[in-house]
């Protein structure tokens, strides 16, 4: 019956993940719809180029705390109210509950954002040497590119080997530990699949790049 815990986890965070702040504030500060301009995705980096750095810097905050807050939200209860239940399982349900809520947000006609910053957050609550490694082969390929799209895939493919090779076969851990983050990263490099067209055209944005009028 414990067990009952990792579906309302997965509620809970999809309520929560449903909060698409880059709408929220653009909204509230600039009377706009975000998914109305640039990409059309609800999310920092849209929020940047078309609005400037610091609507950019709170949607990212907001975005990543709601990732936090689902997963970690798992991991306390299935280790302090619900100890049958692996603590990681926990913070894997309310994490991906998050995920799926910022990808497809109940209160915005299931048009979100891409998972990246949301992602983040949930991995760093599972694991923080993964999360460590996401950010290692994010910047790397950021340094090299200039596109966060690259970079985001990079870190996407990173997390599910880095928890196959370390707490899989090293540590031990069970197999859903590495199959649970593939879903995630299988999950953000599909919501890319416009971008990866764009890269592989040389039409993706970089970093900095001037706006077309």
């Amino acid at each position: 019956m414990e067990f009952l815990i990792l579906p309302a986890l997965l509620v809970v965070g999809y309520l929560l993940g449903s909060m698409s702040f880059s709408i929220m504030i653009v909204d509230r500060f600039f009377r706009k719809d975000i998914r109305d301009y640039g990409s059309g995705n609800a999310g920092m980096t849209n929020v940047l180029r078309n609005f400037g750095k610091w609507p950019a810097v709170f949607t990212f905050v907001f975005d990543f705390l709601k990732g936090a807050v689902s997963a970690a939200l798992g991991l306390l209860l299935c280790t302090y109210v619900f100890p049958a239940v692996p603590a990681m399982l926990g913070a894997y349900a309310g994490g991906i509950g998050a995920v799926a809520g910022h990808l497809y947000p109940a209160y915005y006609h299931f048009k979100g954002g891409k998972g990246v910053t949301t992602s983040i957050a949930v991995i760093l609550v599972i694991s923080p040497l993964a999360a460590a490694a996401v950010f290692a082969a994010f910047l790397v390929v950021f340094l090299c590119t200039k596109m966060v799209s690259a970079a985001s895939i990079a870190g996407a493919v990173m997390f599910p080997l880095f928890m196959l090779c370390y707490h899989v076969l090293y540590r031990g851990d069970p197999w859903w530990t590495a199959a649970l983050a593939l879903v995630m990263g299988v999950t953000v490099i599909i919501k890319h699949r416009a971008n990866i067209v764009r890269i592989a055209t040389g039409q993706e944005y970089r970093f900095g790049q001037k706006k077309k009028a």
